[in-house]
């Protein structure tokens, strides 16, 4: 199995796979009388049919047991998907490029440096939420609609990948 390396995450490095919403480095214009910087349009909500909504939810996941094998990806073919770390902890990201299925051969991973977020771009494979608090909260801004709006792929045993953030 191949270890995954784990990179910073950085607009460039992520671009392929959605955006990162950050402050830093982003174009930003005043609001408010002047008492407040608005970073305009970090990130663009994708949704695929007229009907569908953009919905903002939280969601409260539980660190997973590392090194973790990654034994599947899943992809969102009908809307992207945003996480914001809201206690402004650290989290990794597992992706892989837009495709039928993700090739384990070229998936990547990421770290925040907890004050950034990203936004998955439609049908890019990525692992559920990853934190590596016991416990963290994300907001989450996503579709709602009619239809499946994920489609999950397990590896085959040659395929697994191992991810350990601690090594």
């Amino acid at each position: 199995m191949r270890t995954l390396k784990i990179e910073p995450l950085t607009k460039e490095a992520f671009a392929p796979f959605g955006d990162v919403i950050e402050t830093d480095g982003s174009d930003h214009f005043m609001i408010n009388n002047g008492s407040t910087m608005r970073f305009h349009r970090l990130a663009t909500v994708e949704t695929a049919e007229p009907d569908d909504k953009a919905i903002i939810s939280i969601f409260r996941a539980e660190a997973l047991e590392m090194p973790l094998t990654v034994r599947m990806l899943e992809r969102h073919p009908l809307g992207s998907q945003a996480f914001i770390g809201l206690l402004g902890n650290p989290f990794l990201i597992v992706v892989a490029p837009l495709g039928d299925v993700p090739v384990s051969g070229l998936v990547r991973a990421f770290v925040t440096n907890g004050r950034q977020g990203i936004n998955y771009h439609r049908g890019v494979w990525h692992h559920p939420v990853l934190t590596i608090e016991k416990r963290d909260d994300f907001l989450v801004v996503d579709r709602s609609g009619t239809g499946n709006n994920c489609d999950e792929h397990f590896f085959k045993e040659d395929e697994l990948l191992i991810l350990a953030p601690h090594q």
